[in-house]
């Protein structure tokens, strides 16, 4: 891998570790970060919290892992779905646009929710499905950011603008939000940190588009969110009747698709 695409990951995933320690304040001990892709995010995790113990956990199909680049982390085939970790095995969980490639991000929230430990962190991202235009910050040519971007205006032209078709759509703000509320507990959206992290020579520009919220929606690119994993099993369960009333999704609609 590049140096410059190196710098580009670790820049990213530092700005979000800044967005988590504002608002959650972790020490953790034992870190996961899902779909670790090349493992350049869990190893900058792994030197970030040096007394930590980090594994980053990938299916293996479309990256190889770059195990010195990830040192000190441990990289492993796995997947995201099926974790093979025992119940509240880590005390912060870690997923950076992975989950829209998953066949079934429900199942995923749920294991990575089991394998949290009560009172732990998360920290999910993903595209944001409502954007205009995405991946200009990517660290790929300008012809590929466009080639991408056409794709997705096909995908949603032919109706098909959804993960289970394999479009890299990912998910509205408010849906992954009340996703991550139903399947840890506590959640809050941070896109706004994050981006004021990753851009901050450009904070009035922010400052601008927080007159325009319905226009901020469309621009930026990608949502985050964080938070701790609940105390007790039963609370907060009442949410999935939320999120099944918004978006029109039932347990027997999943089961006929």
């Amino acid at each position: 891998m590049s140096a410059s695409v190196s710098e580009i990951s670790e820049s990213k995933t530092r700005a979000l570790i800044s967005v988590v320690e504002q608002r959650l304040s972790p020490n953790p001990s034992r870190i996961l970060v899902v779909g670790c892709g090349t493992g350049q995010e869990a190893g900058t995790l792994a030197r970030h919290y040096p007394n930590s113990y980090t594994i980053g956990i990938d299916i293996g199909c479309q990256f190889a892992f770059d195990h010195p680049g990830a040192r000190p982390a441990r990289l492993l085939i796995m997947d995201a779905q099926k974790l093979a970790f025992r119940d509240g095995s880590f005390d912060f969980v870690y997923s950076f646009h992975a989950l829209e490639h998953m066949p079934d991000a429900e199942q995923a929230l749920a294991e990575m929710s089991r394998v949290l430990a009560p009172g732990g962190a998360f920290c999910v991202g993903t595209p944001n499905k409502k954007r205009l235009i995405g991946y200009l910050g990517s660290d790929t040519s300008w012809r590929n950011k466009l080639a991408w971007n056409l794709a997705d205006y096909s995908c949603r032209l032919r109706g098909r603008w959804e993960n289970i078709y394999g479009a890299h759509a990912g998910f509205y703000a408010d849906e992954l939000l009340l996703r991550c509320q139903i399947h840890f507990g506590t959640a809050q959206a941070v896109s706004d940190d994050y981006y004021g992290a990753v851009y901050a020579s450009q904070r009035h520009l922010f400052g601008l588009l927080a007159l325009a919220p319905v226009l901020k929606e469309r621009l930026l690119p990608c949502v985050y969110v964080v938070g701790r994993k609940r105390a007790y099993p039963g609370e907060g369960s009442g949410r999935r009747a939320d999120l099944e009333q918004v978006y029109g999704r039932t347990e027997e609609a999943e089961d006929a698709g």
